[in-house]
């Protein structure tokens, strides 16, 4: 039993309910808390030392490492249910589809940093930690994680029941317009 497990077994009945059917995005949003850590600490880290005029940069390495560590967590714990692919293509796909959502949580600090230029010596250093912070870690990484839990269930790790059924559906059709 996990502490997830655990956690739902206290809930009172409805909310165990919802909690049970929503079980595995329970897990990613956990998982999600847990790189967050990695990736907002690393990222202040290298911003306030050896980084700290390239904060696109530090968020990129921030990120990379942050996946790293999404991917073994997810993989394990969040999706370890799903999946049947073979290793190797299940890492490509998810270093894809995370390479893409680095992307993505990086559009807003990017446009915070360089089309706002909220950077010191424009705006002080309080201004822009607050407005790194908001445009990385708010905006980018609500737009990273929809876009990634939704790609990570349709192609990373899919559910293989889901892929029989289309599969069977599509030799019914097949069979049916055969014979028509």
């Amino acid at each position: 039993m996990s502490i997830v497990d655990d956690v739902v077994s206290v809930l009172p009945p409805r909310l165990r309910e919802s909690a049970l059917r929503h079980k595995e995005l329970i897990k990613f949003a956990i998982v999600g808390a847990t790189t967050f850590v990695i990736d907002s600490g690393l990222f202040y880290l290298l911003k306030w030392t050896v980084l700290s005029e390239k904060p696109v940069t530090a968020k990129i390495i921030s990120g990379v490492v942050a996946v790293i560590a999404s991917y073994v967590l997810n993989r394990e714990w969040s999706f370890k249910n799903r999946g049947g692919r073979e290793k190797h293509h299940e890492a490509l796909l998810f270093f894809g589809v995370s390479g893409i959502g680095v992307v993505l949580s990086n559009i807003p600090l990017w446009i915070s940093s360089y089309v706002f230029d909220l950077r010191q010596p424009n705006v002080s250093f309080l201004a822009e930690n607050v407005a790194d912070f908001v445009s990385a870690f708010v905006i980018g990484n609500l737009l990273q994680m929809a876009f990634r839990f939704w790609a990570m269930r349709r192609w990373v790790f899919p559910d293989e029941m889901d892929e029989i059924v289309a599969e069977l559906e599509e030799l019914i059709e097949e069979e049916h317009l055969g014979h028509s």
